[in-house]
């Protein structure tokens, strides 16, 4: 079974997130958008577009997005079956929280590292 295809985003969180963000934009170019994060297009070896995005954000701190992790960020990795995946580390047992998500953002699941980081895994919907 394929586990990890790709980084589909970096979460973070700062203390004045509309500073951060226009750090970013200002000193390394990051074409921060009206949502508050940056979508870089994923390229095949020719640098023509291939479908995947790999998102960036900044967002504020204290919120409990990331919990129960005590990290200040977060990383989503995609993933090919994110329902086969969540069980083969259930059965390897590994902290796997039960709370998920379905939308048409696509299917997320959530596993706590040997470091207490969350860790989000994420299927794209169909076609993405």
């Amino acid at each position: 079974m394929k586990r990890v295809t790709g980084i589909g985003g970096i979460f973070f969180h700062a203390q004045d997130p509309a500073a951060l963000r226009a750090w970013y934009a200002r000193h390394l170019g990051v074409d921060v958008l009206d949502w508050g994060g940056a979508a870089f297009t994923w390229s095949d070896e020719a640098r023509k577009p291939d479908g995947g995005v790999t998102i960036w954000s900044i967002g504020q701190a204290g919120n409990e997005h990331f919990a129960p992790g005590k990290a200040n960020f977060m990383i989503n990795y995609r993933v090919a079956d994110l329902d086969a995946l969540l069980q083969a580390l259930r059965d390897e047992g590994c902290h796997v929280l039960e709370q998920s998500d379905d939308s048409e953002f696509g299917k997320f699941g959530w596993v706590i590292d040997p470091e207490g980081n969350k860790v989000e895994l994420w299927e794209p919907p169909a076609g993405q």
